[in-house]
């Protein structure tokens, strides 16, 4: 993590790798094996083209609309379940106002997104507390 000071961490300073990408025809149960594989918390779906948007799947969005309602993983796709667009927030985003944006959308997780339209990292909440509790 940067040395910054605790007030002007950013989500660049905190953010993990812990994702994998993919595109969307792929089964959840790949996707799932994917996440085992990688030890990931997210699968970000890739754009179709340059002017299509990022996909996003968690492990919540796999237990509600596949598990809870009894679908088969195996002949579920992961752009039938994936949230899109995805809210994504800038590297140099400062962590309170992470914190606050996923408070006001609901989000506990979001990708960090460069200029270039590259996912470059995940942030959470737990990265969000223990990077602003780190000196």
């Amino acid at each position: 993590m940067a040395s910054s000071s605790l007030t002007e961490r950013t989500a660049q300073d905190v953010m993990h790798s812990r994702y994998v990408t993919t595109d969307g025809f792929m089964t959840v149960t790949d996707g799932i094996e994917l996440m085992r594989q990688y030890d990931a918390t997210a699968i970000i779906v890739d754009r179709r083209d340059e002017k299509d948007e990022l996909g996003l799947v968690l492990a919540s969005d796999i237990a509600k609309k596949v598990l809870a309602v009894n679908r088969s993983a195996g002949r579920v796709s992961l752009y039938e379940i994936m949230s899109k667009p995805i809210i994504s927030v800038r590297p140099e985003m400062n962590i309170r106002y992470c914190a606050r944006l996923f408070a006001q959308f609901g989000l506990s997780q979001a990708p960090v997104v460069d200029a270039k339209h590259s996912v470059i990292g995940i942030i959470d909440y737990p990265r969000l507390v223990i990077g602003w509790e780190t000196n």
